[in-house]
């Protein structure tokens, strides 16, 4: 089974999502969004980027 992205509305209102692990461990927790088209924007750019992504170490030259 594949992850999945779980969409919920936080305690001030505001649109946010956790990506979850196949086995159903939280992964992400992503920003909070005015709105949930703006957060299904978001979404969608993460998986489009996400192939391409580089892994870097924390404070080391890009």
């Amino acid at each position: 089974m594949a992850g999945k992205f779980e969409l919920y509305t936080d305690e001030g209102g505001m649109y946010r999502f956790r990506l979850k692990a196949s086995n159903g461990s939280v992964v992400v927790i992503g920003d909070a969004h005015e709105t949930r088209e703006d957060l299904l924007k978001n979404i969608e750019s993460l998986r489009k980027l996400a192939p391409y992504a580089k892994l870097q170490e924390a404070g080391a030259p890009a």
